[in-house]
């Protein structure tokens, strides 16, 4: 009896051509079934077109998995208001590294998206935010950009006779905040990236106070394959709540770190079986399902289904689909700092609890780290977090929060043996897991020889 290969769970659809020489040029991305989806698109009506990714049940890929169509829908028409579209490509998330990838081997995919979905809120100008330090892709994206113009898919009668469309390539300063969505619109303004007080939402005074549809790049990447194949195709992936492909980004301690790209519901233990398993000599300590802004997983929900309810029921959320497995020489203590580090820098300094709570948590957690703190921190960061999490302006702070509550909650005896150990028990100095197994070899790093 033969089984299955994990390699059988895969479902290229975004990253079908990543491997090909030139696979970022439109004549590469044509050879593949590119801008067929629109054709379909536009000769359906915007509301229909609307309703068909509301049936395909396609879900936002940036973190919460909000309905797509349904964002769509909540547009207003007949306002005399410009409509915009702005796609979300400020890729921050700690662990998180999906859609840049996506931009560099296969941009046309986000602009046949854009289009369709221009077409679908009725706008003529789109946008794209992306996140400044990553000048190669930048430059990939704007000669995209300037093919779809040559060919026609962009600039003059694009969405049909009279109907223009254009689309802003945006690089923003490298700002953290910005990837929340009011902050991001307020930088594309020019102004400092802050967020802004909701309601109004963005769909009803977003970019310019007009209405404005704010999605991630993999959502919209996803569009053109949806339109193209249809909806009973992208809902025979997945599960009936969470339907379609995605990427996930594994990376950590594994053998083969990389973009897997399957249906969503598939497992963390598939994806080690596919990519090599943990690096060898070593197994799962902790992982964190979509990057360091959710609660922290442990190899007890290697089985969880990697789906929107899956991970919601075991805890945590399934966010960007980034994957960061920690093996057993991992300092639980250790990463979460460098976390909370991260978000006290990050954190605008608009609202008190985030940026005053951040502060007070990096300095608990340094003397927790450095042995110099004592057993009532360990129940006082939990208290700071309490009032961060779901207090502050913007969801920066409920992130920050995420691997303070779930680290005290799978490792609170390492906290305490940081406390009453007076330092950290994974320092090659002093720990059992580090020493010296006799035969040459670091425990740690197998691989390398003393």
């Amino acid at each position: 009896m033969t089984t299955e290969s994990p390699e059988k769970l895969l479902s290229p659809v975004l990253s079908a051509f990543w491997d090909d020489p030139r696979s970022w040029t439109l004549e590469t991305y044509l050879r593949h079934d590119g801008y067929q989806g629109l054709r379909k698109a536009l000769a359906m009506a915007p509301d229909d077109v609307i309703a068909y990714v509301k049936d395909a049940g396609l879900r936002g890929r940036g973190g919460a998995g909000f309905p797509t169509g349904m964002k769509w829908q909540f547009i207003p028409q007949g306002d005399d208001k410009p409509h915009y579209l702005v796609v979300n490509a400020d890729e921050s998330e700690p662990g998180t590294c999906k859609d840049i990838p996506l931009l560099f081997a296969n941009p046309h995919s986000l602009i046949e998206g854009m289009i369709i979905a221009c077409h679908a809120i009725r706008s003529n100008h789109a946008f794209i935010y992306l996140r400044g330090e990553v000048v190669p892709v930048l430059r990939r994206l704007h000669e995209a950009v300037r093919e779809a113009y040559a060919a026609g898919y962009l600039g003059k009668d694009a969405l049909g006779p009279g109907k223009d469309l254009e689309i802003t390539v945006h690089a923003g300063a490298g700002a953290y905040i910005c990837g929340e969505e009011t902050a991001l619109l307020d930088s594309l303004e020019g102004r400092r990236g802050q967020p802004r007080l909701r309601p109004p939402f963005p769909a009803v005074a977003g970019l310019y106070a007009c209405p404005t549809v704010v999605n991630n790049v993999e959502s919209i990447a996803s569009v053109p394959a949806l339109m193209n194949k249809g909806k009973d195709w992208f809902r025979s992936m997945g599960s009936e709540k969470s339907p379609g492909f995605t990427l996930y980004s594994l990376s950590g301690h594994v053998a083969r770190p990389g973009q897997y790209e399957a249906p969503l519901g598939i497992t963390l233990r598939q994806l080690l079986e596919m990519s090599g398993g943990m690096r060898p000599g070593h197994r799962l300590k902790f992982w964190t399902p979509g990057g360091s802004s959710t609660p922290l997983l442990t190899d007890e929900h290697l089985d969880v289904p990697l789906d929107y309810e899956g991970v919601g029921a075991a805890g945590s959320m399934l966010g960007t689909k980034a994957l960061q497995c920690f093996d057993e020489t991992t300092c639980v203590v250790r990463a979460v700092t460098r976390w909370t580090e991260f978000y006290a820098h990050e954190s605008c300094g608009k609202c008190t609890p985030c940026r005053e709570g951040t502060y007070w948590l990096v300095q608990l957690m340094r003397d927790i780290e450095a042995g110099k703190g004592r057993m009532s921190d360990i129940d006082k960061i939990d208290d700071i977090a309490d009032n961060i999490n779901g207090k502050s302006f913007c969801a920066l702070g409920d992130g920050a929060a995420s691997p303070i509550f779930s680290s005290l909650k799978y490792f609170r005896d390492e906290y305490e043996q940081h406390i009453t150990g007076r330092g950290c028990p994974f320092d090659p100095a002093r720990s059992t897991v580090w020493a010296d197994s006799g035969d040459g070899t670091d425990n740690a790093h197998p691989e390398v020889k003393a």
